[in-house]
């Protein structure tokens, strides 16, 4: 694990980064939130992040961000603000319910049985509400989850709006990787951006969050619109697969 001190310049370079993709669109800075992606770090990666000031941090799996809540709670001797946690991995269907008890928001919603899961499972719990973001596959690459196509990611919002508990806030998608990514990624960010449009026309209802981009992307991602890109990396340095 990297240095507080090298990370510290990471965030600055990051923020560096994303400043100049706004600058590059007409955006400001302010409009483009950074999520520190700590999986497969210790925990020192979400003290860091808290440390800073990063208000959330994301993790990929419910099992390390169980164990490292607690740790967290055990070793940040510097009394940094408790961050909240968002999932931004895909959920297996048996881990639900510790999502619902765990994370503060869960960003890879990708099927109408999941939501609806969520959505009764809050109910279980007596959580009123569970703030989600919808996954699609905007790049149609196999490799990834989510609703490859619009009629499929409407039906899937249709039930979201539909539940009890389920607070949507938006869209997310990760990017395919290939020969040419930046560009591959540039087109799947415009169409995510393009079917929240046609989901908030189609029901006047407003999808804020576009949760789009990570270290290798972000600029394509700003200029798409992402409002939350989502480091690992570029913040933390190389991950340990061990952990």
């Amino acid at each position: 694990m990297i240095s507080f001190e090298e990370f510290s310049e990471n965030c600055a370079r990051v923020r560096e980064r994303v400043a100049e993709a706004c600058a590059a669109c007409g955006r400001a800075p302010e409009s483009v939130k950074i999520l520190p992606v700590t999986k497969n770090h210790p925990v020192a990666a979400p003290i860091y992040a808290a440390r800073v000031g990063f208000s959330a941090v994301g993790e990929n799996r419910v099992q390390e961000a169980e164990l490292k809540k607690k740790e967290f709670s055990e070793k940040n001797v510097f009394g940094s603000p408790f961050p909240r946690w968002e999932l931004i991995g895909h959920l297996q269907s048996n881990k639900a319910r510790r999502a619902v008890e765990i994370f503060d928001r869960v960003q890879s919603v990708d099927s109408i049985s999941l939501a609806q899961k969520l959505d009764r499972l809050c109910g279980e719990i007596s959580r009123e509400h569970l703030p989600i973001l919808l996954q699609a596959n905007a790049g149609s690459d196999p490799a990834k989850f989510g609703t490859a196509d619009y009629d499929s990611l409407r039906a899937l919002a249709e039930a979201a709006f539909a539940g009890t508990h389920l607070q949507v806030d938006g869209l997310m998608c990760v990017a395919p990787i290939d020969d040419d990514s930046l560009e591959t990624a540039r087109r799947s960010f415009d169409i995510l951006r393009a079917w929240r449009d046609r989901l908030e026309s189609e029901f006047g209802k407003k999808l804020p969050e576009l949760s789009m981009g990570m270290s290798h992307d972000l600029a394509p991602a700003v200029a798409a619109g992402s409002t939350m890109v989502r480091i690992g990396t570029a913040l933390f340095g190389a991950r340990n697969y061990t952990l």
